[in-house]
């Protein structure tokens, strides 16, 4: 047998053997939740935390973060710099390089395997896919500049304040044309021009209060009829509507026409008062009177939204979504809402992040990571706890589990675009549309999930196509097939193990899959990896793909 067969051979018998999900029944009524988190973390502990809080850890990282504890972890990821993508594409124009959607999708790829500031990338990652620009937009292909600066927002706005990212995103030139609000006029007085309403509907429906009103902790509130209780209605759009016009490139004397300046592709938009509607708008019980000034109208608004009471549940959900799990108690959601609040929490050692100022993310992502439930130990076997890891995650974790140090996508023109289900069906900043790769509350159809009253946002990408097409688009890299000069992995912890194959798959088991491999996963892993003689680096291929493409892999709990 040839090696690729060998290895798909035994990542199919793994495969076959993993396919059941459990028993999903219904989940038990909530009751009081577990002690809070600690400072100190075993090993297991530490590769479970970071699976949730970086784009996957590596063997040095496990053991660094076990030492530190995770409340040194957390204030020394607080404290770092970061890093900007933006600065790197215009270092590369002024030196001549033709920066495209590529080059971004290379830079993407960089920071999440390479960065320090892996909390950060990470959050900002997840706040990408709540407030989505997309180069799937043609026009926005045409301007990275602005797209660099888009995902710098983002990873600014993880350890930032959600007021002040909801504002950078408004006066993105990035959001203005993905969402066409980029010049956006006034109405005449013939009614023939009208305010685009993209904007104002999803900047309400998808980036702060959702469609409809919720609790404090996130439950769905219901008027006395019991019927869910609308947040706003096509009135409101039209009214916000005329708030978001007036607003145009920076660094031009006039309203219409591109950009002229290479600056005026990543600074803020600037209002133009003439273009502004000077009319009073009235939504969701706020009324700015007319002929206020564009850019207060705006700041209002924005106030408006950010002080609304759905926000923080709105918004601490779908985090919660991202990086822990798809389908958060209310007490969870409830408990990291009310940081999102409060705008600081207390780290298990006793000290304190945020500055008490609402929407302080700190205190948010502080609060997720931390939550008793993201942190009980009981839950790595509860099948109603969890996510299904995203295929991009899948990939940076192999990257940073095995020591990739080279990311240059002109030796691997694969990750320019994984967007396709023959490879990994997603790919960062390129979702089809603003509702992102997949909806926070999509539920499968005739699924166990669906039966269990579970929703499983990333099962909308999973297919039969995109199950094989990830299988196929990791044994490529895994086996070096890819590039002999980028995304190389250095498995010599691994291959020092090969001959030991229990040893080999415990090793694996640590860094992947956090102690929860199960055992007939386990078995079955070994006695693949033992019928591969001879070759020590085929053993430990073997190894790994079967380890990443198995149940317990894919399902991150």
């Amino acid at each position: 047998m040839t090696r690729i067969g060998a290895v798909c051979s035994a990542a199919f018998l793994l495969l076959s053997a993993c396919s059941g999900s459990g028993d999903e029944s219904e989940a038990p009524p909530e009751t009081s939740a577990p002690p809070p988190a600690s400072s100190a973390m075993t090993t297991e502990e530490a590769s479970r935390f970071l699976s949730q809080a970086t784009f996957g850890p590596s063997e040095d990282d496990i053991d660094a973060l076990a030492a530190s504890g995770v409340s040194a972890w957390l204030k020394a990821e607080f404290d770092k710099p970061q890093e900007s993508i933006l600065q790197d594409v215009l270092i590369a124009e002024a030196s001549g390089v033709d920066v495209g959607p590529d080059a971004l999708a290379e830079a993407f790829w960089t920071r999440a395997i390479l960065s320090d500031d892996q909390l950060r990338q990470r959050v900002g990652y997840s706040l990408s896919q709540i407030f989505v620009a997309s180069f799937t937009d043609s026009q926005l292909a045409d301007h990275p500049v602005a797209m660099a600066n888009y995902m710098d927002i983002m990873s600014a706005g993880a350890f930032g304040n959600f007021r002040q990212t909801l504002e950078n995103v408004t006066y993105s030139p990035a959001m203005a044309i993905f969402l066409t609000y980029l010049q956006n006029q006034k109405a005449d007085e013939e009614g023939e021009v009208v305010p685009d309403e993209n904007y104002a509907r999803e900047v309400m429906q998808l980036f702060t209060i959702g469609l409809l009103e919720l609790e404090p902790d996130g439950e769905v509130r219901l008027d006395g009829s019991g019927d869910p209780i609308e947040t706003y209605t096509n009135d409101d759009v039209t009214e916000l509507a005329k708030v978001f016009t007036g607003l145009s490139w920076a660094e031009r004397g006039y309203f219409l026409g591109d950009a002229q300046t290479l600056e005026s592709e990543y600074l803020p938009l600037v209002m133009f008062e003439e273009q502004h509607s000077p009319k009073a708008k009235s939504f969701l019980g706020t009324t700015i009177p007319p002929n206020t000034p564009g850019d207060q109208s705006i700041a209002i608004a924005l106030d408006a939204l950010y002080n609304h009471p759905n926000t923080p549940p709105f918004i601490s959900r779908q985090l919660i979504q991202r990086l822990v799990t798809s389908n958060p108690s209310r007490g969870y959601v409830g408990r990291v809402a009310a940081a999102f609040r409060r705008g600081r929490f207390e780290l298990p050692d006793g000290s304190r992040v945020g500055n008490g100022a609402r929407g302080d993310m700190r205190a948010v992502v502080a609060a997720i990571l931390l939550d008793p439930e993201a942190r009980d130990p009981d839950n790595m076997t509860d099948p109603n706890f969890g996510k299904l890891r995203e295929p991009v995650l899948r990939f940076t974790h192999w990257a940073r589990a095995f020591g990739v140090d080279e990311t240059d996508t002109d030796g691997a023109e694969i990750l320019r675009n994984t967007s396709a289900p023959s490879r990994l069906a997603q790919q960062a900043y390129r979702s089809p549309s603003v509702f992102n790769f997949y909806r926070p509350g999509f539920v499968l159809p005739g699924s166990e999930t669906a039966a269990a009253g579970l929703v499983a946002p990333e099962l909308q990408i999973t297919t039969g196509s995109s199950i094989t097409g990830y299988a196929n688009f990791m044994e490529g890299f895994i086996l070096q097939n890819v590039s002999d000069e980028t995304y190389v992995p250095d498995y010599s912890a691994e291959i020092a193990l090969a001959d030991d194959a229990a040893a080999l798959v415990d090793h694996l088991d640590r860094i992947l899959t956090y102690g929860t491999l199960r055992d007939e996963s386990r078995s079955r892993i070994i006695q693949a990896v033992n019928s591969i003689q001879g070759d020590q680096e085929n053993r430990v291929e073997a190894a790994i793909l079967m380890m990443m493409t198995s149940a317990d892999y894919i399902v991150q709990r």
